[in-house]
């Protein structure tokens, strides 16, 4: 169990900006020590801001693209890896417009798109915009890489340590926890001599180490002056066996992912998540990141479609992470999907985003050659939708009452 980011929260707004975000590089320095010192490995260490809409100049691509490239130089030299300026907003349709320039001027920002919000319903229009945004980012590197930085939210609340999805609201400087924690799943459900002794097996594992880790951010939040949100446990995967949500998923029955049987071993590891008792902030669900898992990379394609991860994401998940996509996808094609996406959310009332990954010159079938610490190649997924027509291509809000 590894800490993925230590991500701090902070509004550009605040009148001593200067000041807050000193102070959140003292308190990210000696975060990643003292954590570290209790055995926690610390990867990266981040950056949030409230949406950008609120205090970037939006007047044009320029301005906006030099705003957003000036802040990351300035996060990188107080020492944070990477900075999250939060989502376009659909009530600022121009802010959808400048983040193709913003990714384009910037390396290590990342940028969210929000299709849908809590008693806001399914914003059409915003649904269009993102997909655009997709279907453009595909082209800025040669492979696609770009789309790592960029997804679509829906229903997505603030304080997510986890990028792209990560904003702050408020004044007040904060922070969370996200952890790479999928080897907890992998370890206590290859052990365990039933599902109850399974689940009970994970949750101790997880309980005792959040406890620790509750501990020391309590501390830290005291002596910095800096509130504790709370730990995001979604079990993120690293692209190893030891490591995948997807090998943990199988090892409770199920023979090859994908096949009937994974929903239902989806729902029993997404409850007993639920059933955790530690200070939470984020998504805290099953992550589901195809790219960054060596089983759902393997099982790509051949067993686990996008439809499946669609149907997990009902009783579970994030949404769609890192899938990747063939390069000829048009953003007509996209904004099929993330209207799916978008209404799943709403009336399940849930998070969910789309990190989406068209790859140039790839088909569906095909192996991606990302060289990339955190991915597993996998095969190009198959997209089977068409261009949304009629209603469903307006610009009107989607009213959907939830469910529950």
């Amino acid at each position: 169990m590894k800490i993925r980011a230590i991500t701090s929260f902070f509004d550009p707004v605040d009148p001593g900006p200067v000041r807050v975000l000193e102070n959140l590089a003292r308190f990210s320095h000696e975060a990643v020590d003292l954590f570290g010192k209790s055995g926690f490995e610390v990867q990266t260490t981040r950056l949030a801001t409230t949406p950008f809409p609120g205090w970037l100049p939006l007047e044009s691509d320029r301005a906006a693209s030099e705003a957003a490239r000036a802040l990351e130089v300035k996060a990188a030299g107080l020492g944070f890896s990477y900075l999250g300026l939060g989502p376009a907003l659909p009530q600022v349709p121009v802010s959808f417009e400048r983040l193709l320039p913003m990714l384009k001027a910037t390396e290590n920002t990342f940028f969210g798109g929000l299709m849908a919000a809590k008693g806001e319903g399914v914003h059409l229009a915003a649904v269009r915009a993102c997909a655009r945004v997709v279907a453009g980012a595909a082209n800025i590197t040669s492979n696609g890489f770009t789309n790592l930085r960029f997804a679509a939210l829906a229903n997505v609340g603030p304080f997510s340590p986890f990028f792209p999805a990560g904003y702050a609201i408020g004044t007040r400087p904060a922070f969370g926890l996200a952890m790479e924690a999928a080897d907890v799943a992998v370890d206590a459900f290859g052990g365990a001599s039933s599902l109850a002794d399974a689940r009970r097996r994970l949750l101790d594992a997880l309980e005792q180490n959040c406890a620790e880790l509750e501990s020391i951010a309590s501390d830290l939040s005291a002596r910095f002056g800096i509130d504790f949100k709370g730990i995001d446990c979604s079990l993120a995967p690293f692209p190893e066996s030891w490591c995948s949500i997807g090998d943990a998923l199988q090892s409770l029955g199920v023979p090859v992912l994908g096949r009937q049987g994974s929903l239902a071993a989806a729902a029993f590891l997404a409850d007993s998540l639920d059933r955790g008792k530690w200070k939470k902030t984020g998504f805290n669900g099953l992550f589901l990141p195809v790219l960054e898992d060596s089983t759902l990379a393997g099982r790509a394609f051949e067993t686990v479609t996008l439809k499946d991860l669609l149907l997990f994401s009902a009783v579970c998940g994030t949404g769609l992470d890192t899938v990747p996509l063939p390069g000829n996808v048009t953003a007509g094609q996209i904004e099929a999907l993330l209207l799916d996406v978008a209404a799943l959310a709403v009336r399940l009332n849930k998070q969910l985003t789309a990190r989406l990954m068209p790859v140039p010159g790839k088909k569906a079938g095909e192996l991606t050659s990302f060289d990339f610490s955190y991915f597993k190649n996998g095969r190009v997924m198959a997209l089977e939708a068409d261009e949304p027509e009629g209603f469903l291509a307006g610009d009107e809000i989607m009213d959907i009452k939830p469910r529950f």
